[in-house]
């Protein structure tokens, strides 16, 4: 009966984590597990060693009032593994944590994998040179990413984008309606700021500006804004300040029955763009960080791009609206856009045709090729 030792940092990686754990049980019957996850990872059977939302911070500037935790943190996770001893050691995502612990355990005989690769091709490449001997297996999500690793003389496999296992385009639009007594031809817009508190909260108040100024040219509209149930708890309290509050959904099947209903939708940069693309729904990608983060940031990026549509497309056709273009007028000009201009709405639906079947894995679906990956490097 293998132990399997997985870290997820934030909410996406818990979903992956929990996908990946119901692929190991079917290819590995008797799998057992350990590690740091989230809601997800709990119902799937791992007991978390410490509260996932320890490690979700975001930005340069922004991790440095918790390193003191994190570094405690990463010495008790170390030592946990160490005395676990796995099969594997698992660590998905959340690189600034997870590659620190996979470095310090080198050595250990333990096999070390890293699900979803560093984005060092988008910014930060000096990084790459830090890898050798990190891991004995690196996961690529992306489908040029064994090629970009190749270059440096270090392996990946691509298993696939693990937002074709998310059920992003079966949601029923009607059905959701019903459910929040919505009218069938009310206007909706999804607003996605972040599964991170720090996101959220940044992006927010330049969400509601925009929203507020598109009511106060007439516009009908209402809005949902899909999160986790603990960040859930903890925007209420502000949406409910809002002039119209945003409809507060914490479901899957809502949040999927909201892209169904959608007319347009405001997100952060990052796989939301991807799964709004699954579901077809046009949208505008927005992101504030910390003014000093940006000007750090702004030196490192590699790439014209940063919202993933795109990125894969290789040319800009869904706007990106960030830092000092982050506005509440901007904002909403693009959803006017969006709302009124079928040629754009058109553009980029053609664009979510063109990338996404090159996120599918050679065979399978993307957890199974993840799962049958790591059992190979045992």
């Amino acid at each position: 009966m293998p132990l399997f030792y997985l870290i997820a940092g934030e909410p996406s990686g818990d979903v992956l984590g929990a996908r990946l754990m119901a692929a190991l049980r079917r290819a590995a019957p008797g799998a057992e597990f350990a590690g740091i996850g989230g809601p997800r990872m709990s119902e799937a059977g791992l007991e978390s060693l410490f509260p996932i939302e320890e490690l979700a911070v975001m930005g340069l500037v922004e991790v440095l009032p918790r390193l003191a935790r994190l570094r405690r943190r990463l010495a008790e996770t170390r030592q946990d593994i160490l005395a676990r001893r796995p099969a594997a050691l698992i660590t998905i995502d959340t690189p600034g944590f997870a590659l620190r612990l996979l470095k310090s355990l080198a050595g250990s005989g333990i096999k070390r994998v890293h699900y979803v690769a560093p984005q060092v091709w988008a910014w930060r490449e000096g990084r790459v040179k830090h890898f050798a001997g990190l891991w004995d297996r690196l996961l690529c999500l992306l489908p040029f990413e064994p090629a970009y690793f190749a270059r440096f003389g270090l392996e990946g496999v691509f298993v696939g984008h693990p937002v074709l296992e998310s059920e992003a385009d079966r949601g029923d639009g009607a059905a959701f309606r019903a459910r929040a007594g919505l009218a069938p031809d009310l206007p909706l817009i999804v607003l996605m700021p972040g599964s991170r508190p720090s996101e959220a909260f940044r992006l927010l108040p330049v969400y509601r500006d925009a929203l507020a100024r598109l009511a106060a040219r007439g516009a009908r509209l209402g809005a949902v804004l899909p999160a986790p149930a603990g960040l859930a708890a903890r925007l209420a309290p502000e949406l409910a300040a809002w002039p119209a509050a945003p409809l507060l959904v914490t479901e899957a099947a809502d949040k999927y029955g909201a892209f169904a209903a959608a007319a347009a939708a405001l997100t952060k940069s990052g796989t939301s763009t991807l799964e709004l693309a699954l579901a077809g729904v046009p949208m505008a990608v927005t992101y504030r960080v910390n003014r000093l983060t940006a000007a750090i940031a702004r030196r490192l990026i590699r790439l014209p791009h940063v919202a993933m549509v795109n990125v894969l497309a290789g040319r800009t056709v869904v706007p990106e609206l960030l830092q000092e273009n982050c506005t509440g007028e901007k904002l909403a000009a693009a959803l006017t856009d969006l709302l009124t201009n079928a040629a754009a709405r058109e553009a980029q639906r053609a664009l979510f045709r063109e990338i996404l079947p090159t996120l599918r894995p050679p065979a399978g679906l993307p957890s199974e090729a993840a799962a049958q990956a790591i059992l190979e490097v045992l």
